[in-house]
């Protein structure tokens, strides 16, 4: 329960049972009128300041207690609750109270409103998926409104978070959210740290822990390292990062305990890259989500334009900052052009296995290669920055400096063959539950590209994939890493590395410069490769590297 709101259980707003939550929007009812009573008492509606009443009754926590029933009137799967939350706030305005309103335009900064799903207008299954989680975390945020354009991924993505969230498992529910915040730090995703925040505080949580890493348990002080390594450079995991922490004497983790913070941590820097990549805005009741302040006129900021956040409807600018005249249709149709061709060459000659190695060695020297114009040092806020240690540390390509990593061959360790069976023996039906959220993203078609439909995309997606895996040095033995630079061009694959590699630098400019002309779903599906592929990436060094303590 959030500070201000002693008074306030919101429970039963959760509940399937509409008697239930009738019962519950009473309640809430009648502690907004008594503190709006209490308040309008004392005088002080005439002096509230001009952002809401935060200053005038910090105490009462009202502020809140609105922008709780905002969100509410906005996002919850229940008909009533909407409804009655929205009465609830215009009462409260007709008490001469100022009441919030949301910011933004919706639950992407790169999407426009009108192409995501309403709540209220889903259809049944859809409904089943939200109000189920709603019912788990009392909220439906604005990562499930933007995963929604894909129903079947968005049902397995349920499935494995509220497994590794609250079901049964090695670690307490506390730690399970903590790890969630630190993993979340290591990009600054400030959008993911305040939500479980409030989970960590929900489920009982101790509030000290939250002012920095340090005052929390030495063990999790011991997973910073791991944290860090694997959020950034996870080719440098080894096994003695491994044994420190199971050998830590009274600090020591479990196997099976280290198995599912690894597994929370890399679900939680991906779920970061797609927290950016897809642009998502704050939740309506968090902060920078609603402000009590009246619109400006023409509800436009100059921010935006600062940020890269502008329109591109207009015009098109590349990595370079130049503008492109170029035109997005045939972009697509040359595209199209290139997977025939690439299909034509398969079906002639298959190339050798050095020459397959030799291209595999050259995407990879060519992907360290592959930055943004924007890439400038990020400095994390305080608020974030807490949750972690040297926040200088970050990701580094492989080779700079003479550095080499070998190479990662997936024939000798991959993630059907090796990395399962450990999850699902040390963590049990969680490696079954990650290994469907896999094949999905992996396979998800909906056989179109823009405007073409029967299209055949696995060479595209297969493409996207194997050049995130590139990055991180895993190579395919059977995959011809040439296709790779005649599939993706150089705007796509800056937008890949930036959000797979430094998510916190994505800007709208970027998500805006690739794939012009297809569909805000096509590359919210784009998203769901980037992060699957990923966190298997991270999974494959850190099981690895359990393995090889094991044996």
């Amino acid at each position: 329960m959030a500070e201000g709101e002693p008074e306030v259980r919101w429970d039963g707003l959760c509940s399937r049972d509409s008697a239930a939550r009738e019962a519950a929007l009473e309640h809430v009812r009648q502690v907004v009128r008594r503190k709006t009573e209490d308040l309008r008492s004392r005088g002080e509606t005439s002096r509230r300041p001009p952002d809401g009443l935060s200053d005038a009754v910090p105490a009462d926590g009202l502020n809140k207690l609105l922008a709780h029933l905002l969100m509410l009137s906005k996002r919850c799967p229940f008909k009533d609750v909407r409804e009655k939350s929205e009465h609830i706030l215009k009462s409260v305005q007709e008490l001469g109270i100022r009441i919030p309103r949301p910011l933004g335009h919706g639950p992407s900064r790169f999407i426009p409103e009108k192409e995501i799903l309403q709540v209220g207008s889903e259809d049944a299954q859809t409904h089943t998926l939200f109000a189920d989680s709603f019912a788990a975390l009392g909220r439906l945020d604005n990562i499930t409104l933007v995963m929604v354009f894909h129903p079947q991924y968005l049902e397995s993505f349920f499935k494995t978070q509220h497994y590794l969230l609250q079901m049964d498992g090695p670690l307490p529910l506390h730690y399970r959210h903590y790890i969630g915040i630190m993993a979340a730090a290591r990009h600054q995703c400030s959008y993911l740290v305040n939500l479980h925040v409030n989970d960590f505080l929900r489920v009982g949580g101790d509030p000290k822990w939250l002012n920095g890493l340090e005052n929390a348990p030495q063990r999790l002080q011991n997973l910073g390292e791991l944290n860090r390594v694997l959020a950034h450079r996870p080719w440098l995991i080894t096994k003695e990062h491994i044994e420190g922490l199971l050998k830590a004497e009274e600090h020591s983790w479990s196997l099976a305990e280290l198995v599912h913070a690894v597994v929370l941590l890399t679900h939680y820097h991906s779920l970061a890259s797609f927290t950016f990549g897809c642009g998502v805005s704050p939740e309506i009741h968090c902060d920078g989500g609603h402000t009590f302040r009246p619109p400006s006129v023409g509800n436009y900021c100059i921010c935006d334009i600062a940020n890269g956040n502008h329109s591109m409807d207009e015009m098109h600018v590349n990595s370079a900052g130049n503008v492109s005249v170029s035109d997005p249709f045939l972009e697509v149709e040359a595209l199209m052009e290139k997977m025939r061709h690439l299909q034509e060459c398969r079906d002639e000659e298959a190339a050798s296995q050095e020459e397959m190695a030799s291209r595999f060695e050259i995407e990879k020297r060519e992907s360290m290669l592959v930055f943004s114009s924007d890439d400038e040092e990020v400095t994390p806020a305080r608020d974030v920055s807490r949750h972690f240690e040297d926040t200088s540390y970050g990701y580094k390509d492989f080779s700079r400096h003479g550095m080499h990593v070998p190479t990662f061959r997936v024939q000798d360790y991959c993630w059907e063959d090796h990395g399962y069976s450990l999850v699902n023996r040390l963590y049990p039906d969680v490696g079954q539950l990650i290994d469907e959220k896999f094949h999905i993203a992996y396979n998800l078609t909906y056989n179109t590209m823009a405007m073409h439909r029967d299209v055949d995309t696995s060479m595209l997606r297969r493409a996207i994939w194997n050049y995130i895996h590139c990055m991180f040095g895993i190579r395919y033995d059977d995959y011809d890493y040439g296709e790779i630079n005649q599939l993706l061009d150089r705007s796509f694959k800056v937008y890949i590395k930036t959000v797979v590699c430094t998510p916190e630098k994505v800007t709208k400019r970027m998500y805006d410069s690739f794939w012009r002309q297809f569909k805000h779903s096509e590359k919210v599906h784009v998203n769901l490769l980037l992060i699957e592929a990923r966190m298997q990436a991270e999974l494959l060094y850190a099981l690895r590297a359990i393995t090889r303590y094991m044996t």
